[in-house]
């Protein structure tokens, strides 16, 4: 739908709401003293997920809500319900999210700004959540039709969700000080977390997650929960209980015939900067394979995103083939062989099943191979993660 006509739709859907109704959502916004709204380009379902779950450990009664890989309500005991959207994403689903947490008599809420056209996170902000707290994790080059042309402007667009006399704490470092300007715009305090604060995540701690988590992400958490005057250790610990959301980075191993492959799960990361981070991780973690495939799950209507990735994996250390499903392959086929990838690396298995490009990888493979999903968690990426998932003998928490 044009950004303009939601706007409008969205403007006047408020306004055809009425006085009664607008008075309704401010009394529901005022029952929850805490609001904290979570933005940025990675991590943001997982930054909510933490923030909520230290809360919990607090005693605090906290509603939470994810967009992320699958939009979930997580209730203040911790239960998770999909979010019903008979009609596909709207931002107007915040106005019913808030009121649920209200009837769940939620002390706090911690909710995932879900808007990605620049004028409707500022309407979310302003007009829906009006947050206590906001949270940039980061800014990276995504979602450029919409936020773009560049990844400065992806900056200003995220920044329009910066409350108003609020509190932002934000992990981005290249675009601080486009934070700090929008920040001070709007009076609100800007708590940077920089990388002493990530160090101070130690190995030990990190260790403690049932999967694998970003210290950037849990430090980011943690200088939230500790302006809330929650202990570290409560924290960490309501952290280490809370379920990860569905596209968090996960592991598995299989023995197939003879065969040991290692599948990591990064299908989540989809911008060129944070997919180049996931796959040198693994690529450290298991330095002595004999084989290494790049599974990329493309999507025809991210185009910008498969033509990205495309032209960035040239540049990385190399895979020993690049397999690409889902739809729209060729965008990121044309791009990776004109910045330099042979084209008899590529592996086409557009509209295949997920059990064809399960076979299909598992010829490709050596007596010991790294298998890293990257650029779409949605449709197949989902499902082939969960199809390696299903068939693992064991599950890594680390990386």
């Amino acid at each position: 739908m044009d950004g303009n006509v939601l706007l409008l739709g969205t403007t006047g859907l408020l306004a055809a709401l009425g006085t009664i109704e607008a008075q309704a959502h401010r009394r529901r916004l005022a029952s929850l003293p805490l609001r904290v709204h979570v933005n940025g380009t990675r991590g943001k379902s997982s930054v909510t997920r933490l923030i909520a779950a230290g809360l919990r450990a607090s005693g605090r009664r906290t509603f939470a809500k994810t967009t992320g890989t699958l939009a979930r309500m997580i209730l203040p005991d911790g239960r998770e319900y999909p979010i019903d959207r008979p009609r596909g994403a709207n931002v107007i689903e915040q106005i019913r999210v808030i009121e649920r947490a209200t009837q769940c008599a939620a002390e706090a809420l911690v909710i995932e700004c879900m808007a990605l056209q620049p004028h409707l996170q500022w309407l979310c902000e302003a007009k829906l959540v009006r947050a206590t707290h906001a949270v940039i994790t980061n800014v990276r080059a995504d979602h450029l039709e919409v936020m773009g042309p560049t990844e400065e402007d992806v900056g200003w667009a995220l920044a329009g969700m910066i409350p108003k006399r609020g509190k932002l704490f934000t992990a981005e470092r290249r675009h601080l000080g486009l934070l700090r300007r929008a920040a001070a715009s709007r009076r609100a305090l800007i708590t940077p977390v920089g990388p002493n604060d990530v160090a101070a995540v130690t190995h030990n701690e990190m260790q403690s997650f049932a999967y694998v988590e970003h210290p950037e992400n849990v430090a980011l958490a943690l200088a939230v929960c500790d302006d809330l005057g929650i202990d570290r250790q409560m924290a960490l610990e309501g952290m280490w209980s809370a379920q990860p959301d569905p596209g968090a980075l996960t592991v598995h191993e299989l023995d197939f015939f003879g065969h040991h492959v290692t599948f990591v799960n990064g299908f989540a990361a989809n911008d060129p900067e944070s997919t180049e981070h996931i796959w040198n991780l693994a690529r450290d973690r298991y330095p002595f394979v004999e084989r290494r495939l790049l599974v990329v799950n493309c999507r025809g209507d991210r185009a910008e995103r498969s033509e990205q990735l495309g032209s960035a994996c040239a540049a990385w250390e190399a895979a020993d083939h690049y397999v690409l499903m889902g739809s729209g392959t060729a965008v990121f086929a044309r791009a990776a062989a004109a910045a330099g990838i042979e084209e008899c690396q590529l592996v086409a298995l557009e509209d295949q099943r997920v059990e064809e490009i399960f076979e299909t990888i598992i010829e490709l493979v050596g007596h010991s191979t790294l298998v890293v999903g990257i650029g779409n968690i949605g449709g197949q990426g989902m499902d082939l993660a969960r199809y390696f998932r299903n068939r693992s003998t064991s599950v890594g928490v680390t990386v």
